[in-house]
């Protein structure tokens, strides 16, 4: 397997050329070494990526390609990641120190998103509505542009794939901005994309700031959606800019999910579950089960038996096979999860275990943080209602149903929320009371891609996957035909002499 970093190139509409902004640095968080310098995007790159791709999309025929000519690209660009699992694993892992078994997954995981949206072009139809008079009425989808698509850190190749897939399946041109933390693997996509054969112009991979890339994308007229996954203050500010150009966006912000174990849950499944929902990804997702309401009657044993388990996760390198737990993103990511423990601390919670940087001589030069479990608070605590992004539960007590719905709902994130019980209609009429866009009743973090995602309040905007992400990336058109062959009685025409 190839281990060379991507050269000091970005792509901009089909051509490698370095790029005019800032350098970027990537590093490997788990050995606090540096994997390579780039040099970023800048606006005026944004603006030959935008030019190129409008020009493309207009007249490179791709959006009259028939549904299937435009999805064996897509099966092309699904063959080559699957052809190069192992690399884009290994490019994730030093870009973002996750486990290699979890970026063989989200390279797996894009893989099938573009095959999935493939299909789903093939067999999508416009359709022929019911008429109401002499005509024959139909509505077309048609596709919007030039989209741009700005990806978050924590898991960019399969957030990648589920903005890039639908859109170019949409017929779509695509400038894609990756974070700043992670921009390597993205480059490595550009390159399949490109040895896929998809018309040069159509898609841009562009590494840069979000002040002055992500801006510059958003704001720019020639821009159709901005498809944004990431934090909910820069989705605000990404709102309010597409406001002021009547601008569609797709928002998928952050979280603060509830878990819910109730009295009669099968507690192996539910602890098993909780571990996964917090800890795996080192606590660094959006949909991450980061607050815990526990029914009082088995609290004090389920809380201790959590804690046990936790204590056993393997915390280590991301290239060893055993690890659970691997380092965050970056230093400063982890001085932020270690405020939040303090922030904690200092509103009263109880520390069970954690709270700490792991003394293992192998990993003092990462960014390593052990999970941490954290008790003794309210729902009202901040570290009960802002998003940590790290490896850090709040652990609560409720009483009942409705305890546990009314605190679930306290909070302005509505993304997800796990359910443990054997009860399976009690478990339906939490999940239809809880406000969240995702639930799993007896499992956490299953994800399809067939299955629609989002959230609601702070959780964002629209949704994403599901057949209907396809027609989230184009607008709809209706056509009337007459079929009576007469002239409209209003206009009194041609005159009755």
């Amino acid at each position: 397997m190839d281990q060379q970093f991507p050269n000091d190139q970005i792509f901009v509409a089909g051509e490698w050329q370095k790029g005019r902004g800032a350098e970027i640095r990537s590093d490997f968080a788990a050995e606090g070494t540096e994997n390579t310098v780039i040099s970023g995007a800048s606006a005026d790159d944004v603006d030959a990526a935008i030019e190129r791709a409008k020009a493309a999309q207009a007249h490179a025929g791709w959006s009259g390609l028939k549904p299937h000519e435009r999805a064996s690209y897509l099966y092309r660009i699904s063959d080559g990641i699957t052809a190069n699992i192992e690399r884009i694993a290994w490019v994730q892992s030093r870009d973002t120190s996750k486990t290699l078994t979890e970026t063989r997954a989200l390279a797996t995981s894009a893989a099938a998103t573009f095959r999935y949206f493939g299909a789903v072009l093939e067999t999508s139809d416009d359709l022929l509505t019911a008429p109401r008079g002499a005509y024959q009425t139909l509505s077309v989808y048609e596709p919007l542009g030039v989209v741009a698509a700005i990806t978050p850190w924590n898991s960019p190749i399969a957030s990648d794939a589920q903005k890039v897939a639908p859109a170019l399946a949409a017929g779509n041109a695509v400038v894609l901005k990756p974070a700043s933390w992670s921009p390597l693997v993205s480059l490595e996509l550009a390159r399949i994309v490109e040895e896929a054969g998809l018309p040069r112009g159509l898609f841009s991979v562009l590494p840069g700031s979000g002040r002055e890339v992500g801006n510059r994308l958003v704001e720019h007229p020639d821009i159709a959606k901005v498809s944004f996954t990431g934090g909910t203050s820069t989705g605000r500010h990404l709102a309010l800019a597409a406001a002021r150009k009547l601008m569609p966006v797709s928002l998928e912000l952050g979280g603060k999910s509830p878990t819910i174990v109730f009295e009669d849950c099968d507690e192996d499944l539910a602890i098993a579950g909780i571990l996964f929902g917090i800890f795996s990804s080192s606590g660094q997702s959006c949909i991450a089960g980061s607050r815990l309401f526990v029914q009082r009657s088995i609290y004090d044993r389920f809380v201790a038996r959590l804690v046990e388990a936790t204590n056993r996760l393997r915390v280590g390198h991301p290239f060893d096979a055993a690890t659970q737990v691997s380092s965050l993103v970056h230093p400063d990511h982890r001085e932020s999860v270690e405020d939040y423990v303090r922030l904690g601390l200092d509103e009263g919670a109880e520390l069970l275990t954690g709270g700490t940087r792991p003394d293992a001589p192998e990993l003092t030069n990462g960014a390593f943080y052990a999970p941490t479990i954290l008790a003794g608070v309210s729902n009202t605590a901040r570290i009960c209602r802002e998003e940590v992004f790290g490896p850090v539960l709040v652990v609560m007590p409720f009483d009942d149903e409705a305890d546990v719905i009314a605190q679930g709902n306290d909070n302005d994130y509505g993304l997800a929320c796990g359910i443990w019980t054997r009860d399976y209609p009690k478990a339906m009429r939490v999940g239809h009371a809880i406000q969240a866009g995702t639930v799993w009743i007896n499992t956490y973090k299953q994800f399809s891609i067939s299955t629609p995602f989002g959230g609601d309040g702070d959780s964002g905007i629209g949704r994403e996957k599901g057949r209907s992400g396809l027609r989230a990336y184009q607008r709809q058109k209706s056509f009337y035909t007459d079929l009576s062959g007469q002239p409209h009685p209003w206009a009194r025409w041609p005159a009755d002499d």
